[in-house]
This record gives structure tokens, sequence and C-alpha cells, in this order.
């Protein structure tokens, strides 16, 4: 037996977590964008076989965006490389931080107590910020976070910890449970996502709207990305889980 089938059957009995919110035209989205639409186009009955379309934006749901989708030039969906969809996963927990301030900003110092307690953070990972974001998604009003003025409160990286992942530990890509990568408040102060600019200009991807990553151990654990091949994309809709060593 190859070492490749082995480890598939070991993977297989391990725990198996599922990072992907569930779509649907009710799930919260970025206010540019429009909800999904579906047409059914053949049916069981009239013609044998069931076939739907669906209409939807690139960046929708628990997705993937390509450097593109914020830097021209840098690669798009069909260009990232396979085995950039299998990563050691790392993931900081800061649920009980966010818990207490919404507006929650994910430092270089959060990564150096990680770093602390864990060890380094390897090159090559992909690094999740765990918020418990995704416990507000059926509530769209707590979701989005508004204040009577209109300005969101949600949670995000600094600038600094992006940078630090990027030159210091040479991460590949990164994840979180909202819909931006900067907190709502430096979107505002700074008149964009200077954050999420950054982390895509160094030609690097994301995923945004995970759930699940507070079941998910802090090292240890493996994420396979399903990724569409789209010719040209700024990124889609993904499928993503955690593979997490049984207790």
């Amino acid at each position: 037996m190859s070492k490749i089938v082995e480890s598939i059957a070991f993977l297989q009995q391990q725990k198996w977590i599922d990072l992907t919110h569930e779509v649907s035209a009710e799930i919260p989205y970025f206010q540019s964008f429009k909800p999904l639409s579906e047409d059914t186009l053949c049916t069981l009955e009239a013609d044998g076989f069931y076939a739907k379309q669906y209409h939807i934006v690139t960046q929708y749901g628990t997705h993937l965006d390509a450097p593109i989708h914020f830097a021209a030039g840098k690669k798009t969906l069909d260009e990232l490389e396979l085995h950039q969809f299998m990563l050691p996963l790392v993931v900081i927990h800061k649920e009980e931080a966010v818990a207490k301030n919404a507006d929650y900003c994910l430092t270089v110092k959060d990564i150096e107590a990680f770093e602390k307690e864990h060890g380094p953070i390897p090159a090559g990972s992909f690094v999740a910020f765990a918020s418990d974001w995704s416990k507000r998604w059926s509530d769209h009003t707590a979701y989005y976070n508004l204040d009577e003025s209109g300005q969101a409160h949600t949670p995000g990286w600094s600038m600094e910890a992006l940078k630090f992942l990027n030159e210091e530990r040479q991460v590949t890509a990164i994840g979180h449970e909202t819909l931006d990568t900067d907190t709502a408040i430096d979107c505002t102060k700074n008149g964009g996502l200077l954050g999420e600019l950054y982390w895509l200009s160094q030609n690097k991807f994301q995923v945004e709207v995970m759930t699940n990553l507070s079941q998910v151990p802090a090292v240890g654990s493996a994420i396979v990305l399903g990724v569409p091949k789209i010719k040209g994309a700024p990124g889609f809709t993904i499928r993503a889980f955690a593979v997490v060593p049984k207790e």
C-alpha cells in the first residue's frame, strides 16, 4: 500500500469539521452585492433530469479572495497553486476578547503570545482568526452590528499583524469569520480596507466568512479548500473544512 493511500486511511479516521456556511438567499452578504438568486431550468417530471441556474457574486458566503480581488496584475482564482488548497492550520483563538470588544483588532502582541504558548507559526501555513463572529450568522442585525450612526463594529486584523505573518512567518493564507479583513472601525478611519489590500497585494489569498473555528485546536490540524477553477475569477464561494486529530 502506498504512503498516500495509508495517509488517506489515517485522515479518514480523524475528526472532520466543516468551516463553511450553508449558501442561500437569506445569508448576510457585503452590501454592495446582491443575494443569491436561482432559476429552475429543467425538472424531473418534464425533462427527466433536474437542473438549476444560480446567480451568485464571486464573494458570497464562505469564499476565497484571490489576489486580483484587490490587486491589479496579481493571481486570479484559476492561477492559484493546487498544493495551497491543503495546508497546516493554525488558529488564533480570540473569542473571549471579541465578546468583550466587537472592535477587537488582532495584533502582533497576540501572535507573540500565541507563539509563546504553541511555538512559532510554521511557514506555509494557513492562519485563522477565531472570533466566534459566525455565531451571529443567523441574525443579520447582530452580524452587521451597526450602531445608531450606521457605523459597523466588527473585529479584524491589524496591518502590523498581517505584515508580521507575511514578512516574518511567510504564511500562505489567512482566514476569518467576518466579511472583511480589517476591523470596520479601521475601514472607516482609513477610507478603505487597507489590510485586505496589503494582504492580497502580496499575491496571497484569504478565506472569509468562516465558521466553526472555535472547534479547531490552535495547532496540529489541516485545512482543505474545495476551490472551483473559474478562468479570471477574483474569487468564489468554496467548501472549507478542517481535519483535526481525534482525541
